[in-house]
């Protein structure tokens, strides 16, 4: 991609094709390239929620918790655990709205990012369970802290590989309620083949290719990401890592 950019202008071209620099589509190309150059440069590793690590792009957090708002779950799953700062950000929405808790899930758990954890004030709100996300006996361990007529959102942020993220998809889609979703993260990879610390691979291996075809495959799931609760822009669409991620089942929040 050729890009080129004239402030005095008020233009921004792309591969030949120009458009008014103050305008949605400017925007939009702009807004593509910052989020791959960001990610190569890892602007989502600078990020803490109340005091934890939280890898994850800002938009993508408010957006998840307008999700939250809206639909008010019982029971949030978190596949990958890392640092603990999405668990923890999840709790303290829970706590927010006086409703809701965590369970985590992560093949290992390190001891010092578990006692973090286990010794923040919401952890409380937050079961930790170490071991495959995809192994039989861990999701019968996850199903079992569900209880009947729980309303159930799922977020998967482990091993973002195709064939991982299609078998937790398998796995945990029938714990999802109806009008909830099931979240699979980090489907940018699909754009991040060229630049240096991407894979070439990813252009097939990523979680969003997996949410569109177990989609494709399963008519109870539609790629339907949340609504904008508020918008006074012009614009329509975020600014995110979880492209083609919101999986949501067919039915009434």
């Amino acid at each position: 991609m050729k890009l080129s950019i004239d402030t005095a202008a008020q233009t921004l071209s792309v591969d030949g094709k120009s458009f008014p620099l103050f305008s949605d589509e400017a925007f939009g190309v702009l807004s593509d390239l910052w989020v791959k150059v960001g990610w190569n440069q890892k602007y989502s590793y600078s990020f803490s929620w109340l005091g934890v690590p939280v890898i994850q792009l800002p938009e993508d957090m408010i957006r998840y918790q307008e999700a939250i708002q809206t639909l008010q779950p019982d029971v949030i799953i978190e596949t990958g655990v890392a640092h603990g700062g999405s668990a923890i950000f999840s709790a303290s929405l829970c706590r927010l709205l006086g409703k809701g808790r965590v369970v985590a899930v992560d093949i290992e758990i390190r001891p010092h990012n578990r006692q973090r954890i286990e010794s923040h004030p919401l952890s409380d709100l937050i079961t930790l369970i170490e071991g495959s996300s995809t192994a039989p006996a861990i999701v019968e361990q996850v199903k079992g802290l569900i209880k009947p007529g729980e309303k159930v959102l799922v977020v998967l942020d482990s091993d973002h590989s195709y064939r991982h993220v299609m078998n937790e998809l398998e796995a945990y889609a029938p714990l999802v309620s109806e009008g909830s979703w099931i979240v699979a993260t980090d489907g940018l990879m699909q754009d991040l083949t060229d630049v240096p610390r991407g894979n070439a691979d990813w252009g097939a291996d990523n979680p969003a290719k997996a949410a569109r075809d177990f989609a494709a495959a399963n008519p109870a799931f539609s790629l339907e990401p949340p609504a904008w609760l508020f918008n006074e822009s012009t614009l329509s669409e975020n600014i995110t890592h979880w492209p083609d991620a919101w999986l949501r089942r067919r039915g009434v929040a």
